[in-house]
C-alpha cells in the first residue's frame, strides 16, 4: 500500500503510548496567490476531520472515492475508506479517548514485528474534534472462510516463540480487554502477575460493581492456593494477542490466518487459550501449535485457570449471566487443591 508510514519499534522499552505513531513531514508546496483563499478553506475543512486529513496527506491519497460501514462490535464503530492510494480500515469511538487505541496500535505493531502471523499494520491514532478517538490501519481483505486451523496454530506458536520480553510479564502501556482496563505493570513472576493483575483485578471489579462477596472471597482463596498448578512448567514471557476469540480471527484471500483487535501483553503462552470456549480451536490447531511450542507439564490442569480470567471479565462486561461459569471453575479448583 502507498501509505507506508513509519512507526517506532514496539519492542523498545522507551516507547511511550503517545509516540507510537510518528508523523512524516508533509511535502512543501509552492505558493499560488490566486488560489490561497480556496486552499485555506480546504485546509480548514480537513482539520475538522483528522481522519480525512491524514489519508489525504500522509496516507498519500489524493481523493477518497468512498466509505462504507463495517461491523465494529459493541464498543467501536468501523469503516472502510477507499482511495486512489488503496483502502484503509478506520475504527472510531465517540466516548473514549485515544489511550485505548494507542494500546491497540502498540500491540498490533509488536505482533507485526514478529513477522509470523498476519495482523493489520497501524498507521495513526488520534482524537476526534467532537470527542472520542480513532485509529487508522491497514485494510486487509478477508477471504470466504476463517482459514486453516493447522496454519493458525503454527503461526500463533511462531509468534509466541519469536517475541519474548526481558522486562518480565506485562506490557509497555495499560490497555483494555473489551472495555475493561487491563493492568500491565511489569512483574518478574508470572504467578504474581496473573494473581494480582488478572484474576485479582477482575474479582475486585466484580466486588465493587455487583457487591458479590461470595465469588470475591472464593476467588481470593484460589489465588492463595493455585501455585501447585504450575509445578514442573517452564514459563517464559511471550507476546500474547490476549483476546483471541472467533470474532478476532479470520483469514486473508490467500487463506493465511489473520488476527486483529488485540489486548496484548507478555505472559505465559497458555494464557492465549483463555477464550477457547468461543474461539473454535480444534485438534488440528493444538497439534500444530505444540509442534512449535511443546506442551508443558500440567497443561490440562491449568486450562480452566486461564478460562477463568475471561469469564470474570465477561461477568464485569455483560452481567451475572457469566457468574455461574466463573464460580464453577473456582469451586472445582478449590476442591482439587484441597486434596
Amino acid at each position: 500500500m502507498a501509505a507506508n508510514v513509519a512507526l517506532l519499534s514496539a519492542s523498545s522499552p522507551s516507547t511511550s503510548a503517545s509516540s507510537i505513531l510518528r508523523r512524516r513531514p508533509r511535502p512543501r508546496r509552492s505558493a499560488c496567490p490566486r488560489r490561497a483563499a480556496s486552499r485555506l478553506s480546504v485546509v480548514a475543512a480537513m482539520s475538522d476531520d483528522p481522519i480525512k486529513e491524514w489519508i489525504l496527506t500522509e496516507g498519500k491519497a489524493t481523493q477518497i472515492t468512498g466509505t462504507s460501514s463495517i461491523g465494529g462490535g459493541c464498543i467501536n464503530a468501523a469503516q472502510r475508506y477507499d482511495t486512489d492510494a488503496g483502502s484503509f480500515f478506520v475504527k472510531t469511538n465517540r466516548r473514549i479517548g485515544p489511550a485505548m487505541f494507542e494500546g491497540e496500535a502498540l500491540g498490533l505493531k509488536a505482533m507485526y514485528d514478529t513477522k509470523s502471523i498476519r495482523v493489520p499494520l497501524p498507521y495513526k491514532v488520534g482524537s476526534l474534534p467532537t470527542g472520542g478517538s480513532f485509529i487508522i490501519m491497514e485494510y486487509i481483505q478477508f477471504g470466504r472462510s476463517r482459514g486453516d486451523q493447522s496454519a493458525l496454530g503454527r503461526k500463533l506458536a511462531e509468534m509466541h516463540k519469536a517475541a519474548k520480553s526481558d522486562k518480565g510479564y506485562g506490557f509497555y502501556v495499560e490497555n483494555t480487554i473489551g472495555s475493561t482496563p487491563q493492568i500491565n505493570t511489569w512483574t518478574a513472576d508470572w504467578i504474581e502477575f496473573y494473581s494480582k493483575h488478572r484474576l485479582g483485578y477482575q474479582l475486585k471489579l466484580i466486588s465493587q460493581r455487583f457487591g458479590d462477596s461470595a465469588i470475591y472471597e472464593k476467588g481470593q482463596q484460589l489465588i492463595e492456593k493455585m501455585h501447585p498448578l504450575f509445578d514442573g512448567a517452564v514459563i517464559e514471557p511471550c507476546l500474547l494477542h490476549g483476546d483471541l476469540w472467533s470474532g478476532n480471527i479470520s483469514a486473508d484471500t490467500n487463506g493465511d490466518p489473520v488476527i486483529l483487535d488485540p489486548a496484548c501483553y507478555y505472559g505465559h503462552n497458555e494464557a492465549e487459550f483463555g477464550m477457547s470456549w468461543c474461539a473454535g480451536f480444534g485438534g488440528e490447531f493444538y497439534r500444530s501449535y505444540f509442534e512449535v511450542m511443546p506442551k508443558q507439564p500440567g497443561f490440562e490442569k491449568r486450562r480452566d485457570l486461564y478460562l477463568l480470567y475471561h469469564y470474570l471479565n465477561h461477568y464485569n462486561l455483560f452481567g451475572s449471566g457469566y457468574r455461574s461459569s466463573a464460580m464453577s471453575i473456582i469451586e472445582d479448583y478449590l476442591r482439587m487443591l484441597k486434596a
